[in-house]
């Protein structure tokens, strides 16, 4: 996080994950500190947590597009905001990211420090299940 990641994430942009964690096969691809391509057609579980300093939402996104059904947030505190959900793509090496949605109010604040003086993380798990 901060200071690998943006300090906001403005709406209608994309979280970054800007380090990457564990990774098994090639099915799941990183395109961008914030884009991930699924390479194969198929159902995937997408599981992710962002710990930011105000209310918002965050939605997924496949190519580009809303997935309306995948919308977290809270109305208020300052804690993470947490989502899982089932992907199906129908086209290969479709692109998945995680999105402050348009039209949203105001930016995330990334959140550096929360609870002790070590920085947190943001986390993305992408699983591919058939």
């Amino acid at each position: 996080m901060p200071p690998d990641n943006a300090a906001t994430v403005a709406p209608g942009t994309d979280v970054s994950f800007p380090q990457n964690g564990p990774t098994s096969g090639a099915a799941i691809v990183r395109t961008g500190p914030s884009t991930f391509s699924l390479s194969a057609i198929g159902t995937y579980q997408v599981l992710f947590q962002v710990s930011v300093s105000e209310a918002g939402q965050l939605i997924l996104t496949l190519n580009g597009a809303d997935l309306a059904y995948t919308v977290v947030g809270r109305a208020t505190g300052t804690s993470q905001i947490v989502g899982m959900a089932l992907v199906q793509t129908t086209a290969i090496n479709s692109i998945l990211t995680v999105r402050n949605p348009a039209g949203n109010a105001a930016a995330l604040t990334i959140t550096p420090l929360a609870g002790g003086t070590r920085p947190v993380s943001a986390h993305l798990v992408i699983t591919r299940l058939a």
